[in-house]
């Protein structure tokens, strides 16, 4: 049963995805607010059956207990980051896989930005859940992981499908803009891509999901050849201005 996907704003510029099956029944991963998400789940029809974490912080998780509190959702997680999570009613691993709304999603590794840090892959519905691992022109900052772990989640999530929705967890897209045309100033899919962002967010849109297509042919990090690229451009845009 394929599923849609729905960004809810939260907080300045965090995003929480919406799943909603087609018999409508819904889920949200990374809820960083309860009163957005449940402001939208109660137009919906007031019922939440399930919360996906990518991640620990606070503007990923803080919503949880407000949801749990209201709907009774059963929250799932990584096992590896379990003691810095709301409690779990499934704790995963990569390699698992989770039944989400009667569709399955596959647990991915996906550590660099923080130790710990998962993805999730719904094949059936075109849908990754990607967390601050993969931002559209960007990647997340490396706080308590290695550019070579990076290096293999990034690799990891550009082998999946071209038509792959890649729904993470921040508006990021412009300021990312800024710095990866000063890498790859000539990259014309990398042209495209900022002239679409800066349509989308004139006119009050999101500029996501992207897709794996996209983020292949225009992000620099995902296109870097090896670790030390990597490593060289992800200090570049720590201390980009």
């Amino acid at each position: 049963m394929a599923l849609t996907v729905t960004p809810i704003p939260c907080l300045s510029d965090n995003y929480a995805w919406l799943l909603r099956a087609a018999d409508g029944r819904l889920a949200v991963c990374d809820p960083a607010e309860d009163a957005p998400v449940a402001a939208v789940v109660d137009s919906m029809g007031g019922k939440l059956d399930l919360i996906l974490l990518t991640h620990h912080h606070g503007d990923h998780v803080a919503g949880v207990p407000g949801l749990v509190a209201r709907y009774g959702a059963k929250v799932v997680g990584a096992a590896a980051d379990r003691h810095r999570l709301p409690p779990l009613d499934q704790a995963v691993s990569p390699g698992d896989q989770v039944d989400v709304l009667g569709s399955t999603a596959a647990v991915l590794a996906s550590d660099g930005h923080t130790r710990g840090h998962i993805a999730f892959h719904i094949a059936d519905s075109h849908i990754l859940l990607c967390g601050d691992t993969l931002f559209s022109l960007g990647c997340g900052r490396l706080l308590e992981g290695t550019a070579e772990q990076m290096f293999a989640s990034l690799a990891t999530l550009a082998a999946l499908p071209g038509e792959t929705l890649v729904c993470c967890g921040h508006e990021y897209t412009e300021s990312n803009a800024r710095f990866a045309i000063t890498v790859e100033p000539d990259n014309a899919a990398l042209k495209a891509r900022i002239a679409e962002a800066h349509a989308q967010r004139a006119t009050g849109k999101p500029t996501l999901p992207s897709t794996i297509a996209s983020e292949r042919a225009a992000n620099p990090f995902m296109r870097a050849p090896d670790i030390a690229t990597l490593a060289r451009i992800r200090a570049g845009k720590d201390s980009f201005r």
